[in-house]
């Protein structure tokens, strides 16, 4: 046992270790949590490199704080997306889809050209999206996308009544660290969905609708 008043210089190198270790550990987690953190938004912490001001944060990684909704992601062209969840020692965030328009079949963003990210942003669209295409146009059959009577997008129409009779398509986001964008248009899909590690044969009820980011760590 080592006396409480024994001067830090004459422990011994083991010692020395053994309260060393446990602090340079928490160093970065004390950094993503503690400095330069942001106020409450509402409910909802922001932690560490969110910024939703100039005085706090990263100003790369700038949020929205909204005081009736909460937290808001803000797309490349300027669309906002309600955060619904954060996860600092994950690097994410998911914000909520857009809006379908049942009469229409569109997405409320679909004016922007849907979901989309800046070229260099420190955010990416994560490999755990899971994206459905609704209202599409024949054209969309020439991509890689699953638009059979099997996919999933089948399943969400019938339960949701929502763009029924369109032709539709799902398929699950890849891992680049280059993923931007989810596309809509009059020419292609005009409306979208996306859920987050949907299991396969998951009842609808269970699906975690969401669009999750990742975002690198600031250098």
């Amino acid at each position: 046992m080592v006396p409480r008043d024994m001067p830090f210089y004459l422990m011994k190198p083991t010692l020395i270790m053994v309260y060393l270790i446990p602090l340079l550990i928490l160093i970065p987690f004390a950094h993503s949590f503690f400095l330069n953190g942001c106020p409450k938004c509402g409910d909802m912490d922001v932690p560490y490199p969110l910024s939703t001001n100039d005085n706090c944060g990263n100003p790369k990684y700038k949020i929205h704080c909204n005081k009736t909704i909460g937290l808001e992601f803000i797309s490349a062209d300027g669309f906002y997306y309600k955060i619904v969840s954060i996860n600092p020692l994950a690097n994410k965030l998911v914000i909520r889809p857009p809006i379908i328009e049942k009469d229409t079949c569109q997405s409320s963003d679909l004016h922007v050209g849907g979901f989309k990210l800046e070229d260099d942003s420190p955010f990416t669209i994560s490999s755990h999206n899971t994206v459905l295409l609704f209202n599409c146009s024949k054209n969309i059959l020439l991509s890689p996308l699953n638009c059979s009577a099997s996919s999933i997008c089948r399943q969400f129409e019938e339960e949701k009544s929502m763009c029924m009779g369109s032709l539709c398509c799902s398929f699950l986001k890849d891992a680049s660290m280059t993923n931007h964008r989810i596309r809509v248009r009059v020419e292609g899909c005009t409306a979208y969905t996306s859920m987050v590690d949907i299991k396969p044969g998951a009842s609808i009820d269970s699906w975690n609708f969401g669009i999750e980011l990742q975002w690198l760590p600031p250098s």
